[in-house]
């Protein structure tokens, strides 16, 4: 007989492991055709997996009992402070007004010519050496490039804060803590250098981030340094290693279906609609984690007060319950923008109009380029748990 806990099933799944390639969606999409509802005791809490479309999003948006306390499932008392993700309720809802006119349409519409241009000079740069390791070379150096000038900061800045992330990011994942901890300390002196710069030469605060964040005021109060601190800390987390998934993700698939990778390269006016399949197929997070603020019953699951929850983003976007034959890539998909690949209710991903923009303008200006590539022959392809990405895509051309 099964292993129950509150009559769910008990799952064991390591869903912090890494497996070859696409092991956690398959692994996804068998617990989500088992059973409506699991109980996953791999972690020191455990948590309660919601793995079905409707459920996922009624998740979503339970918002005002189901707080981001516990922001994932898999590591639910992290201490790292995320604004304005930490915050629930009244406040999220003033600091989101601060920061969402950077991210709205208009503000990314903006971006878009310096997107265009920035793209072009990293895939010139690669183009005559016939080979890269696209997630290592591309897929983490343009969204860091890109997350630079949103901020107003400049973008040859790079060169030295892309290893001081890429550090940072290992250290979340098994890396070495003390290089991870130097490396976020790097992080935080820069950010802070920025805003003592611009409290000293304020620029525009309608185009220049970090200005907004100086000048505003939340209920008549200036944002403290250190809130501005970790408001940047934040986008830089949310912003680089989830576009480096989503483009691995996209990359392979396009290298292993020439009819997908050719269309797109011929009619490039199809690629808004195939960057919203991908986000179905292969969203930037995988799962988020929310915990229970007082006892409830959630459709049979006695749930209690401080128990953590596992909105699974990627089982709810292959539910064929919503979206009939999930796992067949679709352009023009019927309803594919009701993917929840950016979360949903007032937590909704604040960058996705920018993720949207970075995935849509590498796919057309790589493939201007480099219409025709391959993985590596050999290559065996990894996928890192806890957030999921490719470890590594070697792809080669010819010159």
């Amino acid at each position: 007989m099964a292993e129950t806990t509150r009559g769910c099933p008990i799952s064991h799944a390591d869903f912090g492991a890494d497996t070859e390639i696409y092991g956690h969606y398959a692994l996804l999409d068998a617990h989500r055709e088992e059973s409506r509802f699991h109980f996953n005791d791999t972690t020191p809490r455990g948590f309660w997996m919601l793995e079905r479309y409707d459920d996922v999003l009624e998740g979503f948006q339970k918002h005002e009992v189901w707080t981001t306390h516990a922001r994932s499932a898999l590591n639910p008392d992290a201490t790292l402070e995320l604004l304005p993700q930490d915050l629930n309720g009244e406040a999220h809802v003033k600091l989101r007004r601060v920061i969402n006119p950077f991210f709205a349409p208009a503000a990314v519409k903006r971006m878009t010519p310096m997107a265009h241009r920035r793209c072009v000079e990293l895939i010139e740069e690669l183009r005559p050496k016939g080979s890269c390791d696209f997630v290592a070379e591309f897929a983490i150096r343009y969204p860091t490039d890109l997350f630079l000038a949103l901020l107003g900061l400049p973008v040859s800045d790079g060169e030295f804060f892309l290893p001081w992330s890429e550090t940072l990011f290992a250290g979340f994942f098994g890396g070495d803590p003390v290089a991870a901890a130097a490396a976020r300390k790097n992080i935080v002196d820069y950010f802070s250098e920025a805003v003592n710069e611009r409290r000293a030469n304020p620029r525009d605060p309608k185009e220049d981030m970090v200005s907004r964040l100086v000048e505003a005021r939340v209920d008549g109060e200036p944002i403290s340094h250190e809130d501005i601190l970790t408001i940047c800390m934040t986008l830089m987390l949310a912003g680089l290693d989830t576009t480096r998934s989503a483009l691995g993700y996209i990359y392979t698939h396009l290298a292993r279906h020439d009819e997908d990778r050719r269309l797109l390269t011929r009619e490039p006016e199809l690629i808004p609609a195939a960057v919203e399949e991908f986000i179905r197929m292969y969203p930037l997070v995988f799962q988020a984690g929310r915990e229970v603020r007082q006892p409830e019953n959630f459709h049979g699951v006695d749930l209690e007060a401080g128990d953590v929850i596992w909105l699974g983003i990627a089982s709810a976007n292959r539910d064929p319950r919503k979206f009939p034959e999930p796992d067949r890539f679709v352009i023009g998909r019927k309803g594919v923008n009701q993917h929840l690949g950016f979360g949903a209710g007032p937590h909704r991903c604040l960058g996705m109009h920018l993720a949207r923009l970075e995935l849509a303008v590498v796919i057309k200006e790589w493939h201007e380029r480099i219409p025709d590539y391959r993985i590596r022959q050999g290559t065996e392809l990894v996928e890192r748990g806890g957030q999921l990405t490719l470890t590594t895509l070697p792809l080669e051309w010819e010159v």
